[in-house]
């Protein structure tokens, strides 16, 4: 299975921590921002947005770690309109704040997690996982 994770540059090291769990287990992760230096010029921001889009594009899976920025966000639209699975992590309640939430954050591609890392971590190998097993 392949997934690509979206959030801000301020998770950066919980990005790297969620991919490398996921590869771990034989899971792909289809762009990794993560490695990229901060764009300097509007050709190496067309060139990240354009490799950030197509990982978007060729992930089974998405997942959203909160708090995120405009690029997240733009993220979760592509994974969206692609019917993918989402799966949206949040360490406090704000995602169910109205004075803060994203009505997107309900629709029902979304799958939702408020609480520890790593806990977040181990629901999702297990959906993934068994949802592996299902297609055989």
């Amino acid at each position: 299975m392949k997934f690509y994770i979206a959030s801000g540059l301020l998770n950066k090291k919980i990005v790297q921590i969620v991919a490398a769990h996921l590869k771990s287990y034989g899971f792909t992760h289809t762009y990794d921002w993560t490695q990229n230096e901060r764009a300097d010029s509007v050709e190496k921001l067309q060139a990240i947005g354009e490799d950030e889009r197509i990982g978007v594009l060729n992930a089974d899976f998405l997942i959203v770690l909160l708090p995120g920025g405009k690029g997240t966000h733009v993220e979760l639209g592509i994974a969206l309109a692609q019917h993918k699975r989402v799966y949206l992590y949040s360490p406090t309640e704000d995602i169910n704040d109205f004075s803060k939430t994203s009505t997107f954050y309900f629709l029902e591609e979304i799958i939702p997690y408020i609480g520890p890392l790593d806990n977040f971590i181990e629901m999702v190998l297990e959906n993934e996982i068994s949802l592996k097993k299902d297609k055989g």
